[in-house]
């Protein structure tokens, strides 16, 4: 990954859990099946320290399938 990208992370959400997914925003990159977290601020806290520690230049981009229920804010991370 280069300095300042964006790494886009698609999340499934569940009401118990969410399923998690990421890619680089970079030609030829392949997404990333990160698996389920559990559908709570602790649980999407530690999901974004470990990718902050993992690519600490990268901008994070959540994105998610809103459904017939609308939008409902995951996590905000400043």
């Amino acid at each position: 990954m280069t300095k300042h990208s964006i790494l886009f992370i698609g999340l499934d959400t569940h009401k118990t859990f969410t399923e998690v997914a990421y890619i680089e925003d970079q030609r030829g990159a392949k997404p990333v099946h990160l698996g389920r977290v559990l559908s709570n601020k602790t649980a999407f806290k530690k999901l974004v320290r470990q990718l902050q520690s993992k690519y600490p230049d990268a901008t994070l981009h959540f994105v998610y399938e809103a459904g017939p229920c609308g939008y409902k804010q995951v996590l905000d991370t400043h």
